[in-house]
Order: structure tokens, then sequence, then C-alpha cells
């Protein structure tokens, strides 16, 4: 069987949630994970969401930042909300896939938002940064004892990793979401804990991918100054299953637009 999964920082599913049916519309994933969704349970527009023909959703939210959700045609086995950096801040949601899903029943799916970081990469002075670096510890640990089973991490992880991840490896070395303590801490957890990157499996360096855009540009497409911050990977049971990792830019020019583009990653199962 095909299952495709697609992950997109929508930065407030209520303020495009037209968006967000268009990309159903258009993408047809079978998952969908959502991040920075900025609403919390009691404003979640849930069916909504199902009507456009994924019944089963589940979400972790609070009003104004944060929150993420994952919307499947397929029930889940299990649901589980982790909480990261002994804060109760809606970054993590993780779903089991059931038996329905055929081939891909026991599949793990974890939707992440890791903290942006601010503005300043010194962890000293800038709290936010701090947050990050603690949350990119936390995650390698997790990544070491979690359960081995096949596995699809997806989300904005707020990190470029690879030189050819942003516009200008030099010129971003000191910008926060490609300095070096982020990007070793983000490959290091990635590699111990056993996890594919799908886009660079499928499309090595030095390719440029890109997944955001900044609002600040005045013309972001001509400028095309982007950085890849949402990843997908797979356990390395799954790597060989996985076809293709598409990015879907031209949703950074529709109107009202998120500065994140979704990604589809699309796997034989």
């Amino acid at each position: 069987m095909h299952l495709k999964v697609t992950t997109w920082n929508i930065n407030s599913v209520r303020f495009r949630l037209e968006q967000v049916g268009r990309a159903l519309d258009e993408i047809g994933p079978d998952v969908l994970c959502l991040q920075e969704t900025k609403c919390p349970g009691d404003c979640f527009p849930l069916s909504s969401l199902q009507g456009f023909g994924y019944p089963h959703v589940v979400q972790v939210g609070q009003k104004g930042y944060n929150g993420v959700a994952i919307l499947s045609r397929f029930p889940f086995a299990s649901v589980e909300p982790r909480s990261w950096c002994e804060r109760d801040d809606a970054r993590h949601l993780s779903v089991v896939l059931g038996p329905e899903a055929g081939a891909a029943a026991g599949v793990a799916i974890h939707n992440f938002y890791v903290p942006a970081g601010g503005d300043v990469p010194d962890r000293a002075l800038n709290p936010k940064f701090d947050h990050k670096l603690r949350f990119l510890a936390e995650m390698r640990r997790w990544g070491a004892a979690r359960e081995q089973r096949p596995t699809i991490l997806v989300g904005d992880l707020n990190v470029a990793p690879l030189e050819h991840d942003v516009w200008s490896h030099r010129q971003l070395l000191s910008v926060v979401s490609h300095t070096p303590v982020e990007t070793e801490a983000l490959e290091m957890m990635r590699v111990e804990s056993g996890f594919t990157d799908g886009a660079r499996h499928l499309t090595p360096e030095p390719t440029k991918i890109y997944t955001w855009w900044s609002y600040r540009s005045p013309d972001w497409a001509a400028a095309n100054k982007g950085r890849r911050l949402d990843h997908v990977w797979t356990s390395q049971d799954l790597a060989g299953a996985l076809r293709s990792v598409d990015v879907h830019g031209a949703a950074r020019g529709w109107l009202r637009p998120s500065d994140h583009a979704p990604v589809t990653a699309s796997l034989v199962l």
C-alpha cells in the first residue's frame, strides 16, 4: 500500500482553515501533521477538519502559540501527548496507526514542534535559545530510549542542519536555526536514534532544499532565501519504503500563507 504523510507548520489553524482544506484536496495525504496551531482545545475546529474527509483528529494546543495536531484517514491504535523540558507547552503528539491502516498498521507517527529559539544564539543571554538546546538534548535522550517499532518522525524542527539546507551557509552560521551548536545537536540526535533524513536520503547535497521563506522578504520567491526547517525522518526499517519527499512550495504563495510549505513523504509498504 501507499502511505502519504504530510507535515506543515500552519501558523494558526483557524486563520488558515481554508488553506488546510486546499492542501488536503491537492495533496491527498493519508495523515496530516500540523504544527503551531495556536488553538486551545475548546476552540479547535474539529468538525471542519473532519469535514475534509479526515475523521480521526487529535490535538494538543494553547491559546496564541504552539500546538500540534494529527489528522488521519485511519483510526489510531493509541495516542500519546508528551511534555518537554518540564513545560506543558503542546509541542509533541504521537499516534500509532490502527489495524484499519493495512500494511501501515502499527506504524508510529511523531509530530514535533521544536522551539524556534529567539534571535540571539547565546543561551546565557537568551532564555529561548537555552530552551531550544535543552529541548534538543531531551529529544536525544528520548530517541535513544524510544520504542523500537516502524516510526515516522515529522515536524517543524526549527533547525536547518546541512550546508545546502540554507541559502547561504557562510552568512547563516551565526543565525539561529543554522548555528553549529544546533545543527550538531539535531544531527547527533537523529543518528543516535536510528532515523533516516527522508529528504536527504532521496535528494543528497549539494541540491538545495528549502521549506521556509521569511515573511520579512518583500518578494520571497524572487529572493529565494529559504531554509529547510521542516523534516520527515523514518526509522531505518522504513527507509527503503520511501519513494518521494516533496516540498509543496507553491503553498507559500497562496493567499494569507504560512511562511512554511507543506512537506509530504510517500512510502510503499
